[in-house]
């Protein structure tokens, strides 16, 4: 395949991907045997469109390839079951064939949200989310995503595969939820688009610091949230919080991806449009009423991105956000980033109280935040040896390569101060 054809591939993946499955689903209501059409109607486009053109409506002339793939598949399950009359059959492709669009769908927004509702189903663990929101909704290939996650990918498509199923099981009817649905499932659908934004933004493991692709499509999805509930404060809240954070994305790195801490950032690099687009919507939110912990992650990224040097920043503000957060969420990486905030305001001893008061928390057993936290704190207040100390524990902890070799880079340079 040419590198012409190979990145026409990839453009049809994730920009007609989600629209087409969405409305091929409403139609048929298999999920699993919808994306297996699809998948080959994108690739028979993918092999096509290069030589012959694209259509004048390459939408709906993917619905109808896809669509005529099912009723295929369809029909020839039940030649082999003998189980149907041949009239029954041909009922069947008459009534397929006559909800093949010759027009545009005038619902793909609809489509792509009513999916992205589905894969965020509570019935389904927060990794299966991801990986189906990614494949469904994102148009992410298995490959891709196992690549993202660094596991292989028959494990990834193992994974997808269950959740297919779980939502099969569900007996989950393809249809936008009702308006009191759509609060019931708007927080797990917030959860995974912040799970998918975190991981992109900051990888859990590998050789990446950032995944700009995961970020950049965790901020796609949000947006197309938004654009249908612009009214509720919290999903106003998490795509401000991710402009906010991800406006400072070009400086949190050099030329060779080691991670520069913010407050060494050169922050004539932060993007001051996303800044200004985050600011604003978090503006628009907040006297909604109702201040929900995203608000309040969002209002704390503000203010780090307003502070014109790291002199600046108002960590008084910052640390009674994180006081608020911390009555709201039950969360202990919350509660380590408050006691960094209470340090910078009262002073490093008082943070490494009340990170004491977290070192037993099971949650923190595996991650190497807790350790660098004692370590920053333990520096901050002179105790270089121990401060090493935990520099090392953090980064035999980190999973993520740049973040060990930071952690590693700090403990070094305390070896010889």
């Amino acid at each position: 395949m040419s590198t012409g054809s190979r990145w026409q591939s990839e453009h049809l993946l994730r920009e007609w991907a989600p629209q087409v499955l969405g409305a091929v689903v409403r139609r048929f209501g298999h999920f699993a045997d919808a994306e297996d059409a699809v998948q080959e109607a994108l690739l028979a486009a993918a092999c096509q469109w290069p030589t012959e053109g694209v259509p004048n409506n390459p939408r709906g002339w993917l619905i109808r390839v896809a669509s005529r793939r099912l009723v295929d598949q369809l029909r020839s399950e039940l030649a082999r079951r003998r189980r149907e009359t041949e009239s029954i059959e041909q009922d069947l492709t008459n009534d397929a064939v006559a909800m093949l669009p010759e027009t545009p769908v005038d619902v793909v927004e609809d489509d792509a949200l009513t999916l992205l509702f589905m894969c965020a189903h509570p019935a389904l663990t927060p990794a299966s989310a991801i990986a189906l929101t990614l494949r469904a909704v994102g148009g992410l290939t298995t490959a891709e995503i196992a690549r993202a996650f660094l596991v292989p990918e028959a494990s990834m498509a193992q994974r997808i595969s269950r959740a297919k199923q779980s939502i099969r099981a569900s007996g989950v009817p393809f249809s936008l939820p009702d308006e009191q649905e759509q609060v019931q499932r708007l927080d797990s659908v917030l959860h995974v688009l912040y799970l998918i934004f975190n991981e992109g933004y900051t990888s859990s493991i590998g050789p990446l610091l950032q995944r700009s692709d995961l970020a950049n499509e965790a901020i796609r999805l949000t947006r197309m949230v938004h654009a249908r509930l612009p009214e509720s404060p919290e999903v106003s809240g998490l795509l401000a919080l991710m402009l906010l954070t991800d406006a400072r994305r070009a400086a949190r790195s050099d030329s060779d991806g080691n991670l520069i801490p913010m407050a060494e950032q050169n922050r004539a690099l932060w993007d001051r449009d996303l800044i200004t687009e985050g600011v604003t919507l978090l503006s628009t939110a907040l006297p909604r009423g109702s201040i929900g912990p995203y608000q309040l992650q969002a209002a704390i990224a503000a203010v780090h991105d307003e502070a014109a040097s790291p002199e600046a920043t108002d960590w008084p503000q910052i640390l009674s956000l994180y006081t608020l957060l911390k009555h709201m969420a039950d969360n202990p990486a919350v509660a380590l980033n408050h006691a960094i905030a209470a340090a910078m305001v009262h002073g490093p001893q008082v943070g490494l109280e009340l990170l004491s008061a977290i070192r037993d928390d099971e949650r923190l057993e595996h991650s190497h935040r807790l350790d660098a936290a004692q370590a920053h704190l333990l520096e901050m207040a002179g105790d270089t040896v121990a401060a090493r100390a935990y520099y090392v524990a953090a980064a035999r902890r980190a999973t993520s390569l740049p973040e060990r070799n930071y952690l590693q880079a700090r403990a070094a340079r305390l070896a010889v101060s």
